[in-house]
């Protein structure tokens, strides 16, 4: 190779380096702001020229750091043994004087929200990050970053729906979330009476002990197979009672040739109507055994007085016949809604083909009311697991059960829940329970859901 042309070769070396080298860093403008923001909130974006916005990010940044930095520390060791020092009397001269200690309840609490904090804290920071890397990218490309004014108008026109969804999200995530962590932990520690109240006693985690005494020790697993039984019985048959009840009162109600369908709507849907509360303790007076009305009449036609509310068994009929009472007009409405709109071709159809009543009824009617409400009737048969005001209204759990541990015949887990919590002070134990509610409920729910007919069409569409 000649001199010319090994000069004309470097000529063109050192003349093609400065394009490149330029073009190389604009590539990584996108990648150094995105450092930068990740090293402290705000570089990133003051890199890119967006200073207000920064700024703003570096205060946030400042914020977040001095209240995770005071409080975290303490958070997780709160956490992790619920304090060490119980509150105590001590003789201060001649007095003596309550010294306060660690509460582990507060601590639970207290670490609960920090760590939210905390997660909150690293959203906004992978947020941040990701918004340096994207304005970086831009004015790689040659485009100009939007100025403080003109970011608040994009987000205004583009971003508003999140914006307004942020404090609500945030509302749940601390009065929705947050307590529904603290009762799954509970259930992991020793807090009940009367030995581990604070602030005299302390907390401790057990573990899984409070599932195993559930399940095995005989003093609770004997009251909590009984009342399991019990809670899945009366859902299976108040479901199905006012289910099935339901479609009768439709199909009577909207039979040709009924006058006066308004009035007998009307009149059905009024019990629905009242405020529950009232509708149950107006029937417990009613289905009072000593001096209810319902069994002053059987008196009058020479009949014996029945143990509505007094005996176990009747206990359990009275308030299946009042739930369906309350329950039947809100299956009636759904299925005359889907009466409505069946076409009346089908039917008409079927009559030319020579089918019986019956016949409609099973071949047309009942597929239709299965496909539209079975998703509703899932959701009823889950609400009758946690079917608390029926049962507390009229009976309270009562009659009393010597078998049981702090729950009476009638008692549903749901209420069996509430009186371990606020009458016994058994935290732990209605924690476990209230997982196990859960899981039962989430399981057949799913279970129940992926088999019907509406959910497997709507997955072949998809």
């Amino acid at each position: 190779m000649s001199t010319r042309q090994q000069a004309s070769l470097d000529g063109s070396a050192q003349h093609r380096s400065p394009e490149t080298a330029p073009h190389k860093e604009k590539e990584n403008t996108g990648v150094i702001a995105a450092i930068l923001s990740g090293v402290f909130w705000g570089l990133g974006q003051c890199f890119n020229r967006q200073y207000v916005k920064g700024i703003l990010f570096m205060l946030l940044e400042a914020m977040g750091l001095f209240y995770l930095i005071n409080y975290l520390p303490r958070a997780v060791w709160g956490l992790y043994t619920l304090g060490e020092t119980p509150s105590q009397m001590m003789k201060v001269g001649k007095l003596y004087k309550m010294v306060p200690g660690d509460h582990s309840i507060h601590l639970l609490i207290k670490g609960l929200i920090t760590l939210l904090v905390l997660f909150v804290f690293i959203w906004i920071y992978v947020l941040i990050v990701r918004d340096a890397l994207n304005v970086g990218r831009q004015r790689a490309k040659g485009d100009k970053p939007n100025n403080f004014v003109q970011s608040l108008v994009f987000v205004q026109e583009h971003k508003f729906a999140y914006l307004f969804l942020a404090l609500p999200t945030a509302a749940v995530l601390f009065f929705t979330i947050m307590p529904i962590i603290f009762m799954i932990l509970l259930a992991f520690t020793n807090y009940s009476a009367p030995d581990h109240i604070p602030p005299a006693k302390l907390v401790n985690w057990v573990g899984f002990q409070n599932f195993a005494d559930l399940l095995q020790l005989g003093t609770w697993s004997g009251t909590f197979y009984g009342v399991l039984a019990w809670t899945i019985i009366w859902a299976i048959l108040a479901t199905v009672t006012c289910y099935f009840g339901g479609i009768l009162v439709a199909l009577l109600v909207q039979q040709a040739g009924i006058k006066f369908k308004t009035m007998w709507r009307t009149i059905f849907i009024i019990p629905y109507a009242i405020p529950q509360m009232l509708s149950f303790l107006i029937m417990r007076n009613m289905f009072n055994g000593e001096f209810g009305p319902i069994n002053q009449y059987l008196s009058y036609f020479g009949l014996g007085k029945l143990p509505w509310l007094s005996d176990p068994f009747w206990a359990k009929v009275t308030v299946l016949l009042v739930n369906m009472w309350v329950g039947i007009p809100v299956t009636m409405v759904l299925v005359i809604g889907i009466l409505t709109t069946i076409p009346r071709d089908m039917y008409e159809a079927a009559e030319v083909d020579g089918a019986t009543a019956w016949h409609k009824f099973k071949a047309i009617t009942m597929p239709m009311i299965l496909y539209s409400t079975a998703p509703i009737l899932i959701g009823q048969f889950a609400g009758n697991i946690n079917n608390f005001n029926v049962i507390f209204l009229m009976t309270n759990g009562n009659p009393p059960n010597g078998e049981y541990q702090y729950a009476g015949s009638t008692d549903l887990l749901v209420t069996w829940l509430y009186k371990l919590t606020l009458d016994n002070n058994k935290f732990n134990i209605a924690a476990a329970i209230g997982i196990i509610i859960f899981i039962i409920v989430a399981s057949l729910s799913i279970w129940s859901y992926r088999r019907t007919r509406s959910f497997r069409e709507e997955d072949m569409i998809q």
